[in-house]
């Protein structure tokens, strides 16, 4: 199958090419940054999905819209409008059998940044509206929403340990995700499920559910 992933240059987006690519798929990747992934069926466009040109793709069996950003003022920019923009071109044609949203733990519990939250939670509202539409074409629309995974983009928490160590009272199971953990969600969500559909996961070591229970 055709598999299109924003926000490949690294992270989760560059750990689902990978899974795919490991798994026969032929991978198209969409990236501000250049790629360092070497394979013949894997291909790269640079641009800005916000606002930048968006390729001309056929054939997208499988869309899924990773590519996002944390406090920069452009959060609904790029989080929520750039995957609106990308979904809306390439999710709704002949052939498409899944589309994937990576959301966040922020959209359910409204942490950290307050355009970091709103934009994810915008994102699951959106799927759901795809999963709607999308459904004529046989194919399923779900959002996964991670809690801490271990990214580049989380550098600045991961290495400060009086923070990490605050971070890891705060969970059910004191840890956080390998990108590698969240792109066998991933592939399980789009490939192996046929059936679930307008759903949003939730992969967060049990922050949210973490309660104190006092007698």
């Amino acid at each position: 199958m055709k598999v299109l992933i924003s926000g490949t240059s690294s992270g989760i987006g560059r750990a689902a090419a990978l899974k795919f690519l490991s798994a026969g798929h032929e991978v198209v990747g969409l990236d501000l940054l250049g790629s360092t992934i070497e394979n013949n069926r894997y291909s790269h466009f640079i641009t800005d999905i916000s606002c930048g040109v968006l390729p001309d793709i056929d054939g997208v069996n499988i869309l899924i819209n990773n590519a996002g950003v944390q406090d920069t003022g452009r959060d609904i920019d790029i989080n929520l409008k750039g995957s609106i923009r990308v979904t809306e071109k390439y999710a709704f044609c002949d052939g498409i059998k899944s589309v994937l949203f990576i959301a966040s733990a922020s959209a359910h519990n409204g942490s950290e940044f307050p355009e970091y939250a709103a934009s994810k939670g915008g994102v699951i509202s959106y799927m759901k509206n795809v999963a709607l539409r999308i459904a004529a074409f046989g194919a399923t629309a779900n959002s996964l929403s991670p809690g801490g995974v271990l990214t580049e983009l989380n550098a600045r928490v991961i290495n400060d340990k009086e923070k990490w160590d605050k971070i890891m009272s705060l969970t059910l199971l004191p840890k956080w995700a390998e990108v590698e953990e969240i792109a066998e969600w991933i592939y399980f969500v789009t490939v192996i499920n046929k059936s679930m559909t307008a759903q949003d996961i939730l992969i967060d070591n049990g922050e949210i559910a973490k309660a104190q229970f006092i007698w």
